[in-house]
């Protein structure tokens, strides 16, 4: 038998550090940290109140690059998820689900009950949550194909599926978008039928318009803007251009050229007030956009979906170098043929890309000085090239070499086919979700006022591969580090303890004949009698 059990239902948690209000949870939470200075360690205590609002608004989420694989299928998996539509393909009966999104498909362990069953939850049993089949989807693209159409065009969901989605999407038409062909490949041109004109200042104040009216119209208590369009190439980091938030808004206003569209969209976005976040890896979050976040107290977040190779790239890395191996060579190749693929077939827009992939190991080899000297890091190349035949289904291939035990070698070679919108459709979901309920969130400590999260929402690290974070804050890649972030501060939430695997009540005999003695039938297998 399992030494697992389930917990599907809402629960309480019965504890005097943790009080309901019919608006809010409360909690008092005792955040110990680790400090050290020199050879010295301390220990530290920092006493916390934390507030989560437990009302959950009607949610609206804007698109950028509504009519993309990766948009249109994302609408599409919401409506057929919330109609129950069900599907026939070679294998059977489909039914609609939210796998792949660790927000609506992972559980977290909660605690043990009697026996000592580890009793798992819904992670989104945890707090009130946002749910995928509640969100208004709008946004813009700069293709004015409808969204069923758009759906035949990408190829990503079965034909059956496709034809039963259709009526619902056809009258969904993206918003006239930013065009500015100096940074995307010359080859999305032949799509852009659907761009906004006018100077930048002017174009950015359509798209606030934009924002105000789909908030109006659907009756909205909040709006997230996501973009998932095409990858852009890196913006030129410029003093007096866009190295402030003043100057950033003084450029928009002159119609400077090196003002990129998903600057200016996150520009509109915190202004209006709303959380802005980049699913793609150029540098949208220029000095000036950071600076104005801040001053606005509005989030940002970013960069890039983690969706496939680089996902188990910061799995695998961190088992080699927390196993004491030393990972010295790092191979990725990856072929696809989505027009995400043809976009990065252009130099400047795959230079983007190869930077947000490349840094995901930085943390993890930094943490092992036995390993790795003082800027010592793996020879480490990713090459992505387009083939249209394979469309959305990406492979990927991975080489990783390493030194081990008295100079030997081993190497790891792994193939992973993907399908690309169906892994990173699941992130949206999960960058909203996750958004949004951090924005219900506020701690206080030292006496000091509530203050919610800093602007750069670094918790949603876990969705991209270049998390980015608070100037003076670190860097986390590891995958795992970034889920026991999310869980822990949820449970922080609570009043809880964070989760470890001490799991002490089954490593000492006294607490086992404690648990034993309740008469309670345990489910765990025993090796030993």
């Amino acid at each position: 038998m399992s030494s697992y059990t389930s917990l599907e239902g809402n629960f309480k948690v019965e504890s005097d550090k943790c009080k309901y209000t019919d608006d809010s949870i409360l909690a008092d939470y005792t955040y110990e940290t680790t400090v050290v200075e020199g050879n010295v360690v301390k220990p530290v205590k920092t006493e916390m109140k934390i507030k989560t609002e437990t009302a959950v608004g009607k949610t609206g989420v804007m698109l950028v690059g509504l009519g993309g694989n990766n948009g249109c299928t994302c609408v599409a998996g919401s409506i057929a998820n919330k109609l129950g539509i069900t599907w026939e393909t070679k294998e059977g009966t489909q039914k609609p689900n939210y796998f792949g999104s660790v927000m609506m498909a992972s559980t977290v362990k909660l605690g043990n009950d009697a026996s000592g069953n580890s009793v798992y939850t819904p992670m989104n049993n945890m707090l009130p949550m946002v749910h995928p089949n509640d969100i208004v989807w709008g946004g813009w693209d700069i293709s004015k194909m409808n969204l069923g159409d758009a759906m035949k065009r990408s190829k990503v969901l079965d034909v059956n599926l496709q034809e039963k989605l259709y009526p619902h999407m056809k009258d969904i038409v993206p918003l006239p978008s930013l065009y500015f062909p100096d940074f995307i490949a010359a080859n999305q041109g032949e799509r852009a039928d659907n761009v906004l004109s006018g100077t930048k200042q002017e174009q950015m104040d359509v798209i606030r318009k934009n924002i105000q009216d789909f908030k109006a119209d659907n009756k909205l208590d909040k709006v997230i803007l996501l973009w998932t369009a095409n990858t852009e190439r890196f913006a030129s980091i410029e003093e007096g251009i866009n190295d402030t938030a003043k100057n950033l808004l003084d450029s928009i206003a002159r119609n400077e050229p090196e003002i990129s569209p998903s600057t200016v969209f996150a520009t509109a976005s915190i202004l209006e007030g709303c959380t802005f976040i980049n699913g793609s890896p150029q540098n949208t979050f220029v000095p000036g956009v950071v600076e104005l976040a801040s001053e606005k107290k509005v989030f940002v977040a970013g960069d890039d979906f983690k969706s496939g190779q680089t996902k188990m790239k910061s799995v695998l890395i961190d088992f080699l170098v927390g196993a004491g191996i030393k990972p010295v060579s790092i191979v990725s190749y990856n072929h696809l043929g989505n027009n995400d693929g043809k976009n990065l077939s252009a130099p400047s827009q795959f230079r983007s890309k190869e930077i947000s992939k490349s840094n995901v190991v930085d943390d993890m080899v930094a943490s092992n000085t036995i390993l790795f000297e003082e800027d010592e890091h793996p020879d480490h190349v990713v090459v992505i090239k387009y083939v249209p035949y394979v469309a959305d289904s990406k492979r990927a291939m991975d080489e990783y070499t390493s030194e081990i035990f008295m100079g030997g070698k081993n190497t790891i070679v792994m193939h992973n086919t993907c399908e690309d919108s169906l892994l990173a459709t699941p992130l949206i979901y999960d960058l909203v979700i996750l958004g949004e309920l951090c924005s219900r969130m506020s701690f206080s400590y030292d006496g000091r006022d509530f203050e919610g999260f800093h602007p750069v929402l670094s918790l949603l690290s876990y969705m991209l591969k270049a998390p980015l974070v608070p100037n003076g804050a670190p860097v986390v890649n590891a995958l795992f580090g970034q889920r026991c972030a999310i869980v822990n501060v949820m449970r922080a939430c609570l009043g809880l303890a964070p989760d470890n695997f001490m799991t002490l009540e089954h490593r000492l005999s006294s607490m086992l004949d404690a648990a034993n003695s309740t008469g309670e039938p345990s489910s765990k297998k025993a090796r030993m009698e």
